[in-house]
C-alpha cells in the first residue's frame, strides 16, 4: 500500500518565492553549474562530462511548468550537445565568452525580458548576465563574486543537484510544484 500524499518537503523563504514568481526563462552555464567544473579528457583529447540526473529531471520539470531552460556556455562538446538533446533543451549557445548578446538573442526569440529571466552562474564570465536577470543564482561552490550578487545560493555544489534546487524553487514559485509531484505519487 503506497504512503498517502503529504505536503511537499521542499521549502524556500517566502521572499525568494515572491522574487522568482515572474521567471519564465532560466539561463544556465555548464562547467561549474551543470557539471562539477572539472575538465576530463580522454587520451585522444575528447571531453568527458559528468551530469547529475537530479539536475536533468529538474530541467524536464521546468519545461512541463512552462519555464524555458536555456544554456549559454563558453565551451562546446559532443557530450554536452547530446545531454541537452536528451533533455529537450531547445535554446543553447555554445562557445561564447560574451554571454549577454547570446542571452539577449534568446530573450528576443522568446519575446521575454530580463525581468522574466534567471541565471545560474559560477564564475566571472557569468556575472554580466547574472547582473541583468531578475533572479541571479549560484551553486554553493561558485566564485566569491558570483556568490556576492546571487539572490539564491544553493545548499549543494555544482554537479551535485544545484540546478535541481533552483528548478524546485522556480516550480514552487510558479505554483506548479505540488501538481507535478502528485503525478509521481500514485
Amino acid at each position: 500500500m503506497p504512503k498517502p500524499f503529504v505536503s511537499p518537503a521542499v521549502r524556500f523563504a517566502p521572499e525568494l518565492l515572491l522574487q522568482a514568481q515572474s521567471i519564465r526563462v532560466v539561463f544556465l552555464d555548464v562547467d561549474g553549474v551543470l557539471t562539477d567544473g572539472g575538465l576530463h579528457f580522454t587520451e585522444h583529447g575528447e571531453a568527458i562530462k559528468r551530469f547529475n540526473t537530479l539536475d536533468g529531471h529538474g530541467i524536464k520539470l521546468l519545461q512541463k511548468a512552462g519555464i524555458v531552460p536555456a544554456v549559454v556556455t563558453g565551451r562546446d562538446s559532443a557530450p554536452l550537445r547530446l545531454r541537452l538533446q536528451q533533455l529537450g533543451v531547445q535554446h543553447a549557445v555554445y562557445g561564447t565568452e560574451d554571454k549577454v548578446p547570446a542571452a539577449q538573442a534568446i530573450l528576443d526569440e522568446l519575446g521575454l525580458t530580463w525581468g522574466q529571466a534567471a541565471m545560474m552562474g559560477d564564475d566571472w564570465p557569468d556575472l554580466p548576465v547574472m547582473q541583468r536577470c531578475a533572479f541571479a543564482c549560484a551553486p554553493s561552490n561558485a566564485h566569491a563574486e558570483n556568490l556576492a550578487i546571487a539572490d539564491f545560493v544553493t545548499d549543494v555544489a555544482a554537479g551535485q543537484g544545484a540546478v535541481r534546487q533552483l528548478c524546485d524553487l522556480l516550480l514552487i514559485a510558479s505554483g506548479r510544484y505540488s501538481a507535478l509531484l502528485e503525478t509521481y505519487q500514485q
